[in-house]
């Protein structure tokens, strides 16, 4: 379909031919978002999960801190919200790093409602 869609009017000038073309601009709709999360556990140490933070999020040491005690609190913190591609790439980002240092953090992600 072509993106320059033109419409034609019933409307006429008063000599009663000329057509009235209107411009119609398609609707699209953004891309859905997804919310990252970091998941508590009872084993893996603080200083890695402030770690993955500031690596993996570009967060600063105290915003690191801050969110790492809020998944420790209340068991889970959004850590940032992104596009599906972007989102699944931190997810494998923090799984891998978690595996690879025998950490359990988990990591998921969920669509944005």
């Amino acid at each position: 379909m072509n993106k320059d869609l033109h419409m034609m009017s019933d409307k006429f000038d008063d000599d009663g031919d000329t057509a009235v073309i209107t411009d119609v601009k398609p609707k699209t709709k953004r891309p859905p978002l997804y919310k990252v999360m970091l998941l508590n556990d009872d084993f893996t140490p603080m200083e890695f999960v402030v770690m993955v933070l500031e690596r993996f999020f570009g967060k600063n040491h105290a915003q690191a801190f801050e969110i790492m005690l809020a998944v420790h609190e209340k068991g889970l913190a959004v850590v940032g919200v992104y596009n599906h591609e972007i989102a699944e790439t931190k997810v494998a980002q923090v799984m891998d790093s978690a595996r690879q240092n025998q950490h359990p953090l988990q990591c998921t992600m969920e669509k944005e409602e």
